[in-house]
């Protein structure tokens, strides 16, 4: 299935329902009086987090969602029934936005979240409702309240814990297989990732997290260059980064350290708050080097970047070194859940920032 994270819908809520015009008339009761019930509600439209739903492609084919509408009320002072309410599921990490005002309206994070996103119309009076000392015999009544209409801009942010952060060719989607069963594609050319993917990772019973991968970053991706700024947004909902630099390059010319820097530059003109979040130097493609040469570049790189935060050197195509990095991943994690659950607690993140 093609992954879509961005689609345009509209909504209808459904109208009232008309109120009825209408006069109690039964033998031995010459002033019966009115008897016009109300009209029903319509029916609102909510959005919910479901599970199983991966991506927005349904809402690309279809565009338009209705709610019924109440029906008319009845005579006896029977109100018309309401229009059912539409629910319509969408993917946990879905960002509802009004398209015409830009105003975000909610973010259903998790499985489960509701959102109403169109109220119904109220239902209009029967003409029992206007009944007076004066007015003896109404004939009035109320046609029922349109539903509200919207066109709704949804984006979807997909939900990890740990993300994959890198230039094309780093090995990010290399490490993702080695440590989870997840199966993006692997190539010796740039951009082989096109889309995020998804990969849980156990290190243990009732042990896991979920990591992921998006397409790689190169200078001037702020900026429109490549594939990957369009999917920093995924990165938004993680607690850790792990930055995935290419210790071995086949290019002579190239250096880790600059490529580093730059990856860190376009985090920042993305967004400050990703630019600070927890970030992990791991150094991969040690299959490479022998043992001694790639502890020596490790120790180059994490120097020049002035690193102060847990490094690791690994290999994603061999397994070296990812147990390690599982383990560590699962025990930061736990800290941080730990920290969240006592109130009043400080929690500094020991977190490195390549410069």
């Amino acid at each position: 299935m093609k992954f879509v994270d961005e689609a345009r819908i509209r909504v209808q809520a459904g109208n009232g329902g008309r109120g009825s015009t209408s006069f109690r008339r039964e033998k031995f009761v010459p002033f019966g009086g009115p008897d016009g019930g109300d009209g029903g509600h319509g029916g609102s439209v909510y959005l919910r987090a479901a599970a199983g739903i991966n991506t927005l492609v349904d809402y690309r084919i279809e565009r338009l969602w209705r709610a019924q509408h109440g029906e008319p009320g009845s005579s006896n002072d029977c109100t018309g029934r309401s229009g059912e309410d539409l629910y319509i599921p969408v993917p946990a990490g879905t960002v509802v936005r009004d398209a015409e005002t830009g105003e975000v309206l909610g973010d259903l994070a998790r499985e489960g979240d509701l959102l109403a996103v169109a109220r119904g119309g109220k239902g209009g009076w029967g003409n029992q409702r206007f009944k007076s000392s004066t007015n003896r015999t109404p004939r009035q009544f109320g046609p029922g309240l349109p539903g509200e209409k919207r066109t709704l801009e949804l984006e979807l942010k997909v939900l990890a814990d740990v993300g994959l952060l890198g230039q094309p060719n780093a090995g990010k989607s290399t490490l993702i297989r080695a440590m989870s069963a997840a199966r993006p594609k692997v190539a010796d050319y740039p951009f082989t990732t096109l889309h995020p993917h998804l990969g849980v990772v156990s290190v243990g019973e009732h042990r896991s997290f979920v990591m992921a991968d998006i397409p790689g970053l190169i200078e001037g991706a702020a900026d429109g260059a490549g594939l990957g700024i369009r999917f920093l947004k995924h990165l938004q909902r993680t607690r850790l980064l792990l930055h995935v630099l290419d210790i071995a390059p086949l290019d002579p010319e190239a250096d880790p350290v600059v490529d580093a820097r730059a990856i860190v530059a376009e985090l920042k003109k993305f967004s400050p708050e990703l630019a600070v979040k927890p970030r992990w130097l791991v150094l991969n493609k040690s299959d490479l080097l022998t043992p001694e040469d790639g502890e020596r570049r490790a120790r180059d790189i994490v120097r020049r970047l002035r690193y102060r935060g847990p490094r690791f050197l690994i290999s994603g195509a061999s397994g070296h070194g990812t147990r390690e990095l599982g383990e560590a991943v699962m025990g930061f994690l736990q800290e941080q859940a730990a920290a969240a659950r006592e109130p009043g607690s400080a929690h500094e993140d020991d977190a490195g920032q390549p410069a």
